[in-house]
């Protein structure tokens, strides 16, 4: 029997989405163990792997890289970006000798998310086994677009791939004080980050890429190895259902709409349930609220609103039953509204978010995006209820979020893993 060791880290849509992986893999007769923070060890042990803890959980953290809610909401002040770059070198310092810690001596293959690949190759280098990169955004260099994290625009080829090449070097500094400390740890020689990298590119180490091309098609200019497969659906029982006040709430009236914003917008609950609930109402639409870190909540909303506010459920249980969802645009989440066949009004925050809200925008699933800064100016009501009453009454958005559904129904991308995995494993 194979031991197969997945590590991802980040916010609850960093990790989710292996948790699908790693119980197709153990369906198919391997044992698999995932390492990752312990706010996320239910979630782990629940698809049936073993959990193996990894440091500098978000949730935890004073200082955590993955909210840039203020940021977004801001300019930055003088030497604040040296100061994030400052944070997440510290994140993922912390982060190299839990993965180093995670690896026991009978592993086989490592499987590693984006944020813990840089990190991980050291380690399978160390040992002498196989390792595959999962990332769940596009990351290599293209010419087709400009690098996920610069807001979507393109700079033309030429310049979307300069982006592109100068988005990893930054990358490779962020890792650059953690992978000396591993190398050493692990008795490896001296390698920076690039050089590594650059090794693996050579050599045409295989990369499959955890989203779909009905979202965003393989660019024509990358390398041979580097796949795009499908996404990875967070796990879930087959005999789940969502809870009965739920079931309840949807049985008493209309589809609602969803609003969410997942682990974006830490503390500002109060403000931003009272903005979606008038939106709602002004909309004249029922609403569903999914607490997330922001906390939002009913507890300031009008008693006359036809609200419920609810925490953690599976998206591919509730998203089909809504008539529209607003959310931040992680890449987990905006799949999830592809996937249920519902029109999106896409939110995004930070990071790759505004990237995916473009994608479900061209697609014609989604409304033009809201950016979440905007949801501080004084017509943030009427902007959302407004983009809220597109979603719920355009049909033609509708359908070409059906049309899109039934594409994504016959990607299997869990099931590309485990044949790479078989593979490399031989």
């Amino acid at each position: 029997m194979t031991h197969i060791l997945i590590t991802a880290a980040g916010s609850h849509g960093d990790i989710a989405p292996y948790t699908g992986v790693g119980a197709r893999l153990r369906a198919a007769g391997h044992e698999v163990a995932l390492a990752t923070h312990d706010s996320y060890a239910p979630l782990v042990r629940a698809a049936g792997l073993e959990f193996r803890r990894l440091p500098a959980d978000p949730r935890t953290r004073r200082a955590d890289p993955e909210d840039a809610t203020e940021q977004a909401r801001r300019p930055p002040a003088p030497g604040g970006t040296r100061a994030l770059m400052r944070q997440a070198a510290a994140f993922i310092k912390e982060l190299g000798g839990g993965i180093a810690d995670a690896a026991r001596d009978d592993t086989d293959l490592l499987l590693l998310s984006a944020t813990t690949a840089p990190l991980g190759h050291h380690l399978a280098e160390a040992r002498g086994i196989p390792s595959l990169e999962l990332p769940l955004v596009p990351a290599a260099p293209t010419g087709d677009f400009a690098p996920v994290v610069s807001g979507g625009r393109s700079l033309g080829r030429w310049g979307n791939r300069a982006a592109g090449r100068l988005s990893l070097r930054v990358i490779d500094r962020l890792y650059a004080d953690a992978a000396r400390e591993m190398r050493a740890r692990l008795g490896l020689p001296a390698a920076t980050p690039r050089t590594v990298r650059r090794r693996a590119e050579a050599a045409g180490r295989p990369v499959l890429y955890g989203f779909s091309e009905v979202l965003v098609p393989r660019p024509s200019d990358w390398r041979t190895g580097l796949d795009v497969v499908g996404n990875w659906w967070p796990w879930h029982a087959p005999d789940d259902r969502l809870p009965p006040v739920v079931e309840d709430f949807l049985a008493a009236g209309p589809p609602p709409v969803f609003i969410g914003f997942g682990s974006m917008a830490g503390g500002e609950g109060e403000r931003l349930s009272a903005l979606a609930a008038a939106a709602l109402r002004r909309a004249k639409v029922r609403g569903i609220l999914q607490s997330g870190w922001a906390g939002l909540t009913t507890r300031h909303t009008s008693a006359d609103d036809d609200l419920l506010t609810i925490g953690e459920v599976p998206h591919a249980l509730l998203f089909p039953r809504m008539s529209a969802v607003v959310h931040h645009c992680g890449a987990g989440t905006a799949a999830a509204g592809v996937r249920a066949g519902v029109p999106t009004v896409p939110v995004p925050v930070t990071a790759d978010q505004p990237f995916w809200a473009a994608r479900l925008a061209a697609l014609g699933v989604a409304t033009a995006p809201i950016p979440f800064k905007d949801l501080s100016t004084d017509h943030a009501v009427a902007r959302l209820a407004h983009a809220i009453t597109q979603a719920t009454a355009a049909p033609a958005r509708r359908d070409h979020a059906t049309a899109a559904a039934h594409r994504l129904a016959t990607e299997d991308g869990a099931g590309e893993v485990l044949k790479a995995a078989e593979r490399l494993l031989a």
